[in-house]
């Protein structure tokens, strides 16, 4: 019971003093319009940079090995057209999961497409 905690209260630290350092060090506004820019963009970047990837294992039958297949090709091309013409996330997402199980359902159904 007591590796567990002491686990806990390592992740914490670690993640509340990343968060919490930069203030402490950054008292005065940022006058920089380049470094405003960066760390705008920044959650952005991260958050594709981990998501990305793992679109192509949804479509895998274990979800595990990468399976890049049609549907899942096919379906983050739609969805980064409909984003880049700035379409809302929602809209964006069911369109894209539509896609997928669409393509999915007409390989299954024709032989020769697969």
């Amino acid at each position: 019971m007591k590796y567990p905690v002491i686990c806990m209260i390592l992740m914490f630290l670690t993640t509340y003093l990343i968060r919490v350092i930069p203030i402490g060090f950054v008292r005065k506004k940022m006058e920089n319009e380049w470094i405003q820019d960066f760390l705008f963009y920044i959650p952005y970047c991260v958050l594709a940079a981990m998501t990305f990837p793992y679109v192509f294992y949804s479509t895998s039958p274990t979800g595990t090995e990468p399976h890049i297949s049609l549907s899942a090709v096919l379906a983050t091309i739609v969805a980064l057209l409909l984003a880049w013409r700035n379409r809302g996330l929602l809209r964006v997402a069911i369109v894209a999961v539509l896609v997928a199980i669409l393509v999915e359902l007409s390989l299954t159904y024709i032989p020769f497409l697969s």
